[in-house]
């Protein structure tokens, strides 16, 4: 009895102890292989090391290497101004032929050198600017100032320009001559157009007629044309100033009241290029009034009489409505 009692123990031993070291075996983790004398774990770790270096001297990373992840860009102030983008135009007070007792047309000169004008030339907002943008994008339609049969002055909006064309009168064109690279000699000329610099206008020509309506009593001027101006050079010549071409003023209008011009005085007023021609808020000599002649002041006054008579066709314009209120 005792015999078989210690043969159990013997056999419940012998299970345990193979167990133990079966499940020891199972649960490590194998050897490494060695590569020419070198463990698995080494050589993985010299390549790493080596990839590593390599990455960092072949392609090093830069701030300019990299696309240019996408941000809110800041509020530049501390209220985001939209009043001016969602301006509408003031219409004008409709008139009737039959209203208009007394009627003037007259040609005025804006200088953008003046310093009560020079606001209209500022970096910050350029009414060239506004104008050239709104043709080249097909808002405004340009007019040729050349005159024609059909339109002896030119500004009678009879020619129209495309955008394209509009660009080319405002800059100057030059002569570039093409050689035979193997003689030298010359084979032709091609006129090709310069850069368009906004800061050489410094001139606007408009076209206004100034009435009395007797339905309202009111007497006002009304902007017919808008024209830049612009100084040809030719050689051995000294040419006055010629305007560029010709926009029509109403349609103008639905453009120039979105633009904001600049405010020496105050940043919040939202003052459009509308507003500064219906305003008034430009100073301007008068240069050709409507007469039989169609002469221009330049015509029959020189130097400073010149500033004589534009200013007195000014004033006659200002004393014709002071004359009505007397009795």
């Amino acid at each position: 009895m005792k015999k078989k009692l210690l043969l159990i123990v013997l056999c419940l031993a012998c299970v345990t102890s193979f167990a133990q070291t079966k499940k020891k075996k199972g649960t490590g983790k194998p050897a490494p292989k060695q590569v020419n004398g070198v463990s698995n774990n080494a050589v993985s770790k010299q390549s790493s090391t080596i990839d590593t270096s390599k990455k960092i001297t072949e392609a090093p990373v830069t701030p300019d290497a990299g696309p240019v992840k996408p941000f809110d860009r800041p509020l530049d102030g501390y209220y985001k101004k939209t009043n001016i983008q969602n301006n509408k135009v003031t219409p004008y007070a409709n008139v009737r032929e039959s209203d208009v007792v007394f009627a003037k047309r007259v040609w005025e000169e804006i200088d953008l050198r003046e310093k009560v004008n020079s606001y209209l030339g500022s970096p910050k907002a350029r009414l060239i600017d506004a104008l050239m943008d709104a043709v080249a994008a097909g808002e405004l339609t340009a007019y040729d100032p050349i005159p024609t049969k059909d339109d002896p002055n030119g500004d009678s909006f009879a020619t129209p320009l495309t955008p394209a064309k509009a660009k080319a009168k405002m800059v100057d064109s030059t002569a570039v001559d093409k050689f035979d690279p193997k003689t030298g000699e010359k084979i032709s000329s091609k006129m090709q157009a310069g850069e368009f610099v906004a800061d050489s206008i410094v001139k606007f020509r408009i076209k206004e007629d100034w009435l009395f309506d007797k339905q309202r009593s009111v007497w006002e001027p009304r902007i017919i044309g808008i024209a830049p101006m612009i100084k040809q050079k030719v050689a051995g010549l000294n040419l006055d100033y010629q305007p560029a071409f010709w926009i029509y003023f109403p349609a103008a209008r639905q453009v120039l009241v979105t633009k904001e011009a600049f405010n020496r005085s105050n940043d919040a007023t939202d003052l459009s290029f509308d507003d500064v021609f219906l305003k008034r808020l430009f100073h301007g000599y008068i240069v050709k009034q409507s007469n039989d002649k169609d002469e221009r002041i330049k015509d029959y006054a020189t130097g400073i009489d010149r500033l004589y008579e534009s200013e007195r066709i000014k004033k006659s314009l200002m004393d014709w409505e002071l004359n009505l209120w007397q009795y």
